[in-house]
């Protein structure tokens, strides 16, 4: 049984996704997406990323302060997002991949975005999406917990990466727009796109085999872009851009 917990498992973690040609050019492709994000931001202000892990975003996007809850060597900064140690007004850009469904009390995590955040300032939340497809892996084949049924957002948890529920991102930004809306009122919902139905998948993630060989990423690629805008029920993923109101 593997501890995901450990934060000993940033350099294995990171191997393995640099290993996997196809995987370590998605997650470039998400974090080329962030980079144009910030071209979107205030011209000053600190850009952090929450739940960094054993990723590369420093080597997309040097500036950004990267931070996570667990002690990784692989972090600038080890901070629970619930309670960020930032004044009022002074984050121009957040980011989170694959985070916001392992935070128990993202209601906090909010408030504390809408304190932090400039104005003018963007999220961009790439994480996981309530399809029809992706409903059936998260459901049955994947590890974590997923519940798109909750009631709340809140849920009890084991730890920072073994405790969550993959279906929350959905849960707040598609079920109960309108109570996150009502909620944060100066969090503007700039985008929601759904994207990416199969290549994490066929990748195998951060398991040890692969079946999308580099030289067929960009084929699938398009393949997944055209899908994921005719069907966006077949899509896993989804971009949520949120942009503080001035």
């Amino acid at each position: 049984m593997i501890d995901l917990d450990n934060c000993d498992r940033a350099e294995e973690i990171r191997a393995r996704i640099q290993s996997k040609n196809s995987l370590l050019k998605l997650y470039i492709e998400f974090y080329t997406k962030y980079a144009d994000c910030l071209k979107r931001c205030p011209d000053d202000g600190v850009s952090i990323e929450i739940g960094s892990g054993a990723g590369f975003l420093k080597d997309i996007e040097p500036t950004v302060v990267t931070t996570d809850i667990l002690s990784y060597k692989t972090v600038d900064m080890v901070m629970d997002g619930s309670q960020m140690p930032f004044g009022n007004h002074t984050l121009r850009s957040i980011f989170m991949l694959n985070t916001l469904h392992h935070i128990p009390n993202s209601k906090s995590l909010f408030s504390e975005i809408t304190r932090c955040l400039k104005p003018g300032g963007r999220v961009l939340i790439v994480d996981q999406y309530h399809g029809w497809f992706s409903n059936l892996i998260y459901k049955y084949i994947h590890h974590e917990p997923y519940d798109p049924k909750a009631i709340g957002w809140d849920f009890s948890t084991s730890g920072p990466l073994s405790g969550a529920n993959g279906a929350l991102c959905w849960i707040i930004f598609f079920r109960d727009r309108q109570l996150f809306e009502k909620f944060y009122p100066t969090l503007k919902i700039a985008r929601l796109a759904p994207n990416t139905p199969f290549r994490y998948w066929l990748s195998g993630g951060l398991k040890w085999w692969n079946l999308l060989p580099a030289t067929f990423f960009d084929l699938s690629t398009r393949l997944d872009y055209w899908l994921g805008e005719k069907a966006p029920g077949f899509c896993s993923f989804v971009e949520v851009e949120l942009v503080k109101k001035n």
